[in-house]
């Protein structure tokens, strides 16, 4: 019968069980060591592992009770049951509870372990005692416990069984105690002791999971910079955790490094493999690994296919898409949502919204119920293809089964209807979104950017107080609509005001922000603060783009300070600027404005030397300048250079010049222009009629002007104020006062609105013919529509009192001039004192005299 190591509890206190053994010698390996027993009082000890050359026997000796263990006596203890590792195993944990035993990992501890491990039957208690105690707060760091480890096997001749490291490793990696496990690894490493590739891929993944990426990067950089063995598990998990981050460079060179070291990759390296080509995205790549995959009989996974399906409808190749497709199919893996999905997407982008459309039914009859994402797709590809009805239909379909719609979703829905010009549709999405809690900033930001852009900018404020009452926190897009919408109107003083806001709510400004200030103040003709927001953007040190030097250098030339707005690029340009075609476009007609023509035909001249190519619009602003300034023949210089470098004319290109010989008197050059737009399939605007009819009313041709008034209408070609004033003042100037009067009343029956030089083609029309008194009429309806009258409707009616010596009339509307804030000029006192009358008519029709 089998002696029992631990006391019987019915003992008023434990016997000591002592062994001794032979004295250690260090010269021998634990095979060779032996021990001398006393043969009367030795207990046997079942033995049912295979026999230890070790011999040992017990012995018992009594102690007093207040005697304590010591470590050498467990140890002692241990040893002498190396054959019985289940006896040592329940000794220790006795000896654990008893007086005095400290519970340390100390000598006692580490032979039990040597114990375990040499025994195949024990490895799992060994492993749960590791665990146990490196989980405590007392465990020593893995540098220490390795060294202490060495020590113990060199102390009592215990092989140095790989194991019991390797359990040590994943003990602390267990723990999650990193940082010892990593002194464990290298301290190991150090000593000839290679942990198996199972614990080390446990460690690098256990790294992983806890998001310790950068710490596995470096534990498999030690692992490859040892030459220690890894393999595809390896080889996966790092490829992953790059991908993880995004890092799809290191994931493609951690594949290729393995396939040069000979690591034998499996399936899952490749489909990985795969997803990081994908991912980068690298067809060609991608590709290749597919082939070498088929090329060893792998099939590949299903999330291969999916990945290789999404992008290749990424990259618009719908081609390859659907054969991927029919592929997948082919190798047993049926169609799932996500590529459904995707190809949806193909379809639409392609411009094919049915076959989206189909493929979402042929989804629904396979049984695939599809999700928001599903529907999200569809119904943004019936706003890109403006089919709001369906979109809205698909809408209801989604709630319908139950599916509650995502932000994305109400917000393609609002664009689309904005897109549309459905802004009631537009309204009631938003309102439901808001109600449902769904509505975020972008929503809010859709309708007010929209109402910005139309000038609505009430509405807008509508929609900012509603997102301000729902507690949405306006982002610099919201700051940043209200600023174009206010600057649009003119309202730079509460633009300027939304830009303090922005500092108070902590909401950073950015260089839009700025850009829309300075052009706000530019074309509100506010140079001065323009410049000033400009300068207070650079101290805040943000960066002009492009945009904001343009919008400088324009708004210098349209206030009239082209030389400054010249001065600035040169500025610019050192600092990094390209100036395009647009700057010199600005500079060229902020010099012609002033009349500078030889300043602007420099500008175009640097333009070219500096090879930016002219535009269309570089030669109008020439051509329109040159035949103002009546330099016809350098106007058709141009006209024909734009046509050497192929640049095709536009209308407005083609008015320009048809205006400069229409102040030519030359109709028939005009009229060649004019059919050379018809010849080159452009239409005429309404621009391009009034030219052609003040052509022919200078020339008191109103046949011609006639006729070309009566084709805008038979095209649809919209008769504007300007249309009406010229031929009214040609119709009068050739004495057809009734059908002048007609023309006026259809012009008022379109509900146009007569200005200051219809009124003043008028009265003069009529003074001319000697119906003063209906002249006289035109002025009293002036002022009963609260349009004032110009010095030039007085000058005139004032001329046509004193031709029929009506002076007393004549001195009469002097005094009302007076009376109406308006200063008589040269011309209304050369009237009255000498009766000279001489009147010229400008190029819009108004008269001068």
């Amino acid at each position: 019968m089998k002696k029992s190591l631990i006391p019987s509890p019915s003992s008023p206190f434990p016997s000591r069980l002592l062994y001794s053994v032979t004295p250690y010698n260090k010269s021998l390996s634990s095979a060779s060591c032996s021990s001398s027993i006393d043969e009367t009082t030795s207990t046997p000890i079942p033995n049912p592992e295979p026999q230890n050359p070790i011999k040992i026997q017990t012995f018992q000796k009594h102690i007093s009770e207040n005697a304590r263990l010591s470590q050498a006596d467990v140890v002692e203890t241990l040893l002498s049951h190396f054959n019985d590792p289940r006896s040592a195993l329940d000794y220790f944990r006795w000896a654990e509870k008893q007086r005095g035993f400290v519970r340390e990992i100390g000598d006692s501890f580490l032979v039990l372990l040597h114990i375990l491990v040499s025994s195949h039957y024990h490895h799992g208690s060994a492993r749960n005692l590791l665990n146990n105690y490196l989980s405590s707060d007392s465990a020593p760091s893995g540098g220490v416990l390795v060294q202490r480890l060495i020590d113990c096997s060199d102390k009592f001749g215990f092989r140095r069984n790989p194991r019991i490291f390797d359990y040590a490793l994943n003990g602390y990696v267990r723990a999650q105690r990193y940082k010892d496990a990593e002194d464990c690894f290298y301290a190991l490493v150090s000593r000839g002791v290679i942990p198996c590739v199972r614990i080390l891929n446990n460690f690098l993944h256990s790294l992983i999971r806890t998001s310790m990426i950068d710490e596995a990067r470096g534990l498999f950089g030690g692992i490859v910079s040892k030459k220690l063995s890894y393999d595809c598990a390896t080889v996966n998990m790092m490829m992953c955790a790059s991908l993880r981050e995004g890092k799809t460079e290191e994931a493609e060179k951690f594949f290729l490094e393995a396939k040069r070291s000979g690591i034998d990759l499996d399936p899952f390296v490749y489909n990985t493999a795969i997803r990081t080509a994908c991912m980068k995205p690298d067809l060609n790549v991608a590709f290749v690994l597919l082939s070498e995959m088929k090329e060893k009989g792998w099939v590949p996974a299903k999330g291969t296919y999916t990945h290789l399906i999404c992008t290749c409808v990424g990259q618009r190749n719908m081609i390859e898409a659907l054969r991927l497709k029919d592929e997948m199919i082919s190798k047993g893996h049926p169609m799932n949502l996500v590529v459904a999905t995707s190809l949806m997407k193909g379809y639409y982008q392609q411009g094919n919204l049915n076959s989206a459309l189909e493929l979402f039914d042929k989804v629904l009859e396979n049984g695939l119920s599809p999700n928001k994402v599903t529907y999200a797709v569809l119904i943004e590809g019936c706003r890109v293809h403006r089919n709001m009805v369906k979109g809205r239909e698909l809408y209801e379909k989604m709630k319908s089964a139950g599916i509650l719609p995502t932000v994305y979703i109400v917000n393609s829905l609002i664009r689309g209807y904005l897109q549309n010009q459905l802004i009631d549709e537009a309204n009631k999405i938003f309102d439901e979104a808001v109600s449902d809690g769904i509505a975020n900033v972008f929503t809010y930001n859709n309708l007010i950017s929209w109402f910005c852009e139309g000038g609505r900018l009430g509405d807008a404020i509508r929609v900012w107080d509603k997102m301000i009452d729902h507690g949405i926190e306006p982002s610099v897009v919201s700051y940043n609509n209200m600023v174009l919408g206010n600057c649009r109107k003119g309202f730079m003083d509460v633009a300027a005001a939304l830009l303090s806001e922005m500092a108070e709510k902590n909401v950073k400004p950015n260089v839009i922000t700025y850009s829309m200030l300075v052009d706000g103040y530019f074309k509100k003709g506010e140079t001065e603060k323009a410049i000033a927001i400009f300068d207070s953007m650079l101290t805040l040190g943000i960066s002009p783009t492009d945009v904001t030097y343009n919008t400088v250098i324009n708004g210098l030339c349209r206030v009239g300070q082209t030389v400054a707005a010249k001065d600035r690029m040169e500025e610019f340009v050192a600092k990094g600027f390209a100036p395009i075609c647009m700057t010199y476009n600005s500079l060229i007609n902020g010099f012609m404005k002033e009349g500078e023509v030889n300043s602007a035909l420099a500008v175009y001249n640097e333009m070219c030397e500096t090879g930016i190519l002219p535009n269309v619009i570089t030669y109008t602003t020439l051509i329109d300048g040159l035949s103002k300034r009546k330099n016809l023949d350098l106007a058709l210089k141009m006209q024909r250079e734009m046509r050497g470098k192929g640049i095709e004319m536009d209308v407005t290109c083609y008015n320009a010049l048809i205006d400069a010989f229409c102040k030519r008197n030359d109709m028939n050059s005009a009229r060649e222009l004019f059919d050379e737009i018809l010849d080159v399939g452009l239409s005429p605007t309404t621009g391009v009629y009034n030219t052609m009819i003040g052509g022919y009313r200078d020339l008191y041709n109103m046949e011609s002007a006639l006729d070309l008034y009566k084709r805008m209408k038979n095209e649809g070609i919209q008769c504007d104020l300007e249309t009406y004033t010229t031929l009214i003042d040609g119709l009068l100037k050739v004495g057809n006062i009734v059908l002048a009067s007609e023309t006026y009343q259809e012009m008022l029956a379109k509900n146009i609105v007569p200005d200051v030089i219809t009124y003043s083609v008028l009265v003069r029309g009529l003074c001319n013919k000697g119906q003063v008194a209906n002249a006289r009429k035109v002025l009293e309806e002036m002022v009963k529509k609260s349009i004032t009258p110009n010095v030039l409707v007085y000058n005139t009616l004032i001329a046509g009192y004193f031709r029929e010596g009506n002076l007393q009339e004549a001195f009469r509307l002097h005094d009302e001039m007076l009376d109406r804030g308006l200063a008589p000029d040269d011309a209304t006192y050369d009237i009255l004192v000498n009766g000279n009358f001489k009147e010229t008519v400008s190029s819009n029709g108004a008269l001068s005299v």
